[in-house]
């Protein structure tokens, strides 16, 4: 789950789509901006959000 959940600009749910993003753009072959097209992510803050984030769950889940 991607945290957080909204847009800090506009406030629209891109949380949703953080999972579906990750496996096909960051561990896939296919262009982010091709993926978020295809997922409706059409505003450019939404677009910067998910193509930025780094899940912190993945970097501090070795030290639990």
């Amino acid at each position: 789950m991607m945290i957080p959940v909204r847009c800090f600009t506009c406030g629209n749910v891109v949380g949703e789509h953080w999972e579906e993003f990750k496996e096909r753009a960051r561990e896939g072959d296919e262009d982010p901006g091709a993926v978020l097209d295809d997922l409706g992510v059409d505003r450019h803050c939404c677009r910067r959000m998910m193509v930025s984030h780094q899940d912190l769950v993945d970097v501090v889940s070795p030290y639990q």
